[in-house]
């Protein structure tokens, strides 16, 4: 029956499982599409909305086979069998913990892991409640069975994830970097690998569909399972090689300016098109410069000769000697030059990227209440989250990336035609990413919820150690997590992507695949791995193949490092108060002796 006695504890639990999950979607959904907008392969409105779309399939979709984890794993329930309403409470001071921790992170500009800091709130109200013998710190038995439950999973993850991220988008980025960008012309070696690429990716997808399931059974046996990971990866890197791969051939190498994307359906029937006709005056071939404001090494030691006055920056962007510098000081000619050379902008300055066009708007003249102003009102309510300029504020200067120019200078500029192939390729491995996260992440709101929700509703532990998860505790979770996302995701997402490398297409294609394997591998083999930590490894990784440590910014390494180590004891030590507090406060109408 109902714990109506409760009805305030489970109102509670509710208003802080959806700001979690608003949290989950603030901070973490950057982990899957930041690469992508950095190295704009899509606009950052475009990712909010296939973001949008592929955390809420995942969440909904396969959520529900991981929302027990958190809590079976770090506390021993059955602990709490002769008093259910006591577990409900540490499961409303554990997310209540988690969401405020969370919050302060995602506003000071913190990628932290979500995992970990439920993880931390479920720890501290278990030592409060039932003492610390009633934590799991080392999981049972042996082998991957001792690291993948317990609280020492937390502290191995901090290697596991970001090393075996790193090793796999290492190896993704050189096979990709030799084998087609740095090679004799790297676009038509692109043409022949982007369906292998596209192929692989659907077979991960499908390998979490069918590993970790969901809201369905899978009854296949293993080679059942093994047969349609390959023919699902086959069958559509099939379908990508007689569709875009003819449009690509069009557009990149053949220079067909005419066609549009609706044109990919078409196929090999695009081949038999004829040469196309010279592009009119001012006509894009849509093909960006992946690289416009980010300076070679060389071309950064020009402007700052410039800037000192050593060098005059001609207009073909070369820089020469400064005939007439070493003038007498008395001449004006002399004079007049240096003062030009150090107070003109020079033209090797990065050049920032136009921002996107305001979606708010500026605010109409009139009073509140006016229709106009009222309309302003709603979009900026609605829209301000994506209103937002994140590109150029990846790449501009602050406490973080102080140096940010010296770290994409020694990064390798490779061919735009060739860049953007793979920026179809980074589109998919983002949703994947996306997808994956929203599969595994959403847990960390809706696992607790679920808890405090049954015994609410029933008034006894759940069976077996295990809440049942309804579908619209699925579905209030990842509406709750894309709300966060579309009003605050941007605050996190401009500390990712180019404050910590340099980004491209065919970089974050790497970064991003090599994250999805790795959290793939792991649910597969019940490893602890946080996205966050995926991606960071994987960001390092792929800069590091440039050969230099330089293309790293360490500053904001150390910065996502920090707030991973400082996550697991503050929501801890705050949710142990809240519980400790709360169990162990005199009631109302106490009578026994004070002294």
């Amino acid at each position: 029956m109902p714990l109506h006695q409760f009805d305030y504890l489970f109102a509670i639990g509710t208003i802080f499982a959806a700001l979690d999950a608003w949290n989950i979607g603030a901070n973490d959904v950057a982990n899957s599409w930041a690469t992508s907008v950095a190295s704009q392969s899509v606009t950052y409105i475009q990712a909010m909305c296939l973001a949008s779309f592929m955390e809420f399939a995942g969440s909904v979709g396969v959520g529900a086979r991981v929302a027990d984890t958190i809590r079976t794993k770090i506390v021993d329930t059955s602990l709490f069998a002769n008093d259910p309403a006591l577990l409900m409470l540490g499961m409303v001071c554990a997310v209540t913990a988690s969401s405020i921790y969370l919050t302060f992170a995602t506003r000071i500009g913190m990628p932290v892991s979500t995992t970990h800091s439920i993880m931390g709130g479920v720890i501290g109200m278990g030592v409060a409640s039932v003492g610390a013998n009633g934590v799991q710190w080392v999981g049972k038995g042996g082998g991957v069975g001792a690291i993948n439950s317990g609280v020492v999973q937390v502290f191995l993850a901090w290697i596991i994830a970001p090393g075996l991220s790193a090793a796999f988008a290492s190896i993704i980025f050189l096979i990709t970097k030799y084998g087609v960008m740095v090679r004799k012309n790297p676009a038509i070696w692109a043409l022949r690998v982007v369906p292998f690429y596209f192929g692989l990716t659907a077979s991960l997808l499908t390998m979490l569909l069918l590993w970790k399931g969901g809201n369905y059974e899978v009854k296949l046996t293993d080679p059942e399972v093994a047969g349609t990971i390959v023919g699902v990866g086959a069958a559509f890197g099939l379908l990508i090689l007689l569709t875009l791969v003819p449009w690509m051939y069009r557009v990149v190498i053949k220079n067909d300016w005419q066609l549009r994307w609706y044109h990919i359906p078409l196929g090999p029937l695009l081949l038999r098109r004829g040469e196309a006709p010279p592009p009119p005056e001012g006509a894009s071939d849509g093909i960006k410069d992946y690289y416009a404001g980010r300076l070679t090494k060389d071309e950064l030691e020009a402007r700052k000769a410039a800037e000192r006055g050593d060098v005059e920056v001609v207009g073909s962007g070369s820089p020469v000697e400064a005939a007439g510098t070493k003038a007498e000081e008395g001449s004006d000619a002399a004079s007049a030059e240096r003062t030009t050379a150090t107070t003109t902008p020079s033209p090797l300055a990065a050049v920032q990227h136009a921002p996107p066009k305001s979606l708010v708007g500026p605010k109409p003249e009139g009073k509140w209440f006016e229709a106009a102003v009222l309309f302003w009102y709603v979009k900026w309510a609605l829209l301000r989250g994506v209103d937002q300029e994140v590109v150029n504020a990846q790449s501009t200067h602050s406490r973080l990336a102080s140096n940010i120019e010296e770290v994409h200078a020694h990064a390798t500029h490779f061919d735009n035609k060739t860049e953007y192939m793979y920026s179809f390729l980074q589109i998919m491995t983002a949703a994947t990413a996306s997808f994956t996260h929203g599969a595994n992440d959403i847990a960390n709101a809706i696992g607790p919820y679920a808890t405090i929700f049954q015994i609410w509703s029933d008034g006894a532990l759940p069976a077996k150690g295990k809440a049942d998860v309804p579908v619209w505790i699925l579905v209030f979770g990842g509406a709750m997590l894309v709300i966060g996302l579309w009003t605050y995701g941007y605050n996190i997402m401009r500390n990712l992507g180019n404050r910590l490398t340099l980004q491209s297409p065919s970089r974050g294609f790497s970064m991003e695949l090599g994250s999805a394997i790795t959290v793939i591998l792991a649910t597969r083999l019940k490893l602890p791995v946080s996205t966050t930590q995926c991606i960071t490894g994987a960001t390092v990784g792929v800069g590091l193949c440039s050969g230099t440590w330089r293309t790293v910014n360490w500053r904001m390494v150390s910065w996502i490092y920090f707030g991973w180590i400082i996550t697991l004891p503050m929501t801890g030590i705050l949710s142990g108060c809240l519980m400790g507090i709360i169990i162990n406060a005199p009631r109302w109408g106490y009578s026994g002796s004070l002294e």
